[in-house]
């Protein structure tokens, strides 16, 4: 219980000093700093505003990406599209036979109904965070937090992220009102910090959500088929590799790199930050399944809210990295 709020502060802050209370639970952490990171200081435009600028373009979304002048025929849209769908299928078989060679029996009831309502708070908890932030950005917030002291605003978010998540985690099951309080919270700091992604074309996040959907959905039904307990060995080196990411992201902030060093950095923060992520989709679904057979026995209290919060990080993390890939991409064809 105390180890998945402990990992929050471990994976947010990138503190070695708060390592000792990791030996409870790898599975929350540092991903919160990884968004409020990439988000505020990767993902948002290194410029400033005027105060007019704010009041004339408020409401208005702005993109790098170049006008749209014609639309590709439905022919070609279909293809695409078609070529997506293929390679992403085509993804999930190949993984599903690398990693889930021996696979366990059926779900029995008592894990089927947690792991179903942990992934329907998963998909709330998404869905809240992705119209808070959408709101947030045409109310002209996003503006305002971009226009803020970064440090403040990160400050700020990895507080709020933090209370809010201990509190899901330390709060009873039994006190429904307030807990389900804490996790509206959480998401609306989600939100808050996520909100500035807005700036970017729609369709490249359209593309990083349907990435990050396959992923996830892919990994996970890998980690519900698998055997007992096959991934749960993985939350050692996956704490070592998101404090790995943490540190890279921290690196350019502490120490004068020269620019090979920040594209090492960066390339660590992203590439490696998304296998780590990814690698804690498996984890964390056997965990669910884990303590579900402990909840069954009565060991531990069933909570599908608390394990929600494990996959939403999960997730964010993997989309903010996918879009920022796809941002690159289309950067260098410009």
């Amino acid at each position: 219980m105390l180890r998945t709020s402990f990992n929050l502060s471990v994976r947010q802050l990138g503190n070695p000093l708060v390592l000792q209370f990791a030996r409870q639970s790898p599975n929350s952490g540092i991903r919160a700093f990884s968004s409020l990171r990439q988000t505020l200081l990767s993902s948002t435009f290194k410029r400033s505003f005027s105060p007019t600028f704010f009041k004339q373009t408020s409401r208005t979304l702005l993109t790098d990406a170049s006008p749209v002048v014609a639309r590709p025929p439905p022919e070609e849209t279909w293809k695409r599209f078609g070529i997506t769908a293929i390679t992403i299928a085509g993804t999930v078989v190949a993984v599903n036979a690398l990693f889930n060679r021996e696979t366990r029996d059926a779900l029995s009831p008592v894990e089927q109904s947690y792991l179903h309502e942990t992934f329907m708070y998963t998909g709330a908890g998404l869905t809240l965070t992705a119209l808070a932030a959408r709101s947030l950005f045409k109310s002209g917030v996003a503006f305002r937090i971009m226009a803020a002291n970064p440090w403040a605003v990160l400050g700020v978010s990895l507080v709020g992220s933090i209370g809010t998540m201990m509190g899901v985690f330390y709060t009873s099951p039994e006190s429904k009102v307030l807990k389900h309080v804490f996790w509206l919270g959480f998401n609306v700091c989600q939100a808050a910090t996520l909100s500035p992604l807005f700036f970017l074309s729609p369709a490249i996040l359209s593309r990083a959500a349907l990435y990050t959907c396959g992923v996830v959905g892919s990994l996970s039904y890998i980690g519900a088929t698998a055997k007992n307990d096959t991934y749960l060995y993985m939350g050692g080196p996956l704490l070592a590799g998101v404090t790995v990411v943490a540190l890279s992201a921290l690196a350019p902030m502490a120490l004068p790199l020269g620019l090979r060093g920040l594209a090492i950095s960066e390339a660590i923060s992203l590439y490696g930050g998304l296998a780590v992520f990814s690698g804690f989709v498996l984890y964390d679904t056997q965990k669910i399944l884990q303590n579900a057979r402990l909840a069954q026995m009565g060991t531990v209290p069933r909570d599908p809210v608390r394990e929600s919060i494990s996959l939403e990080l999960d997730m964010i993390n993997i989309f903010i990295r996918l879009v920022q890939i796809l941002a690159m991409q289309q950067n260098r064809r410009k």
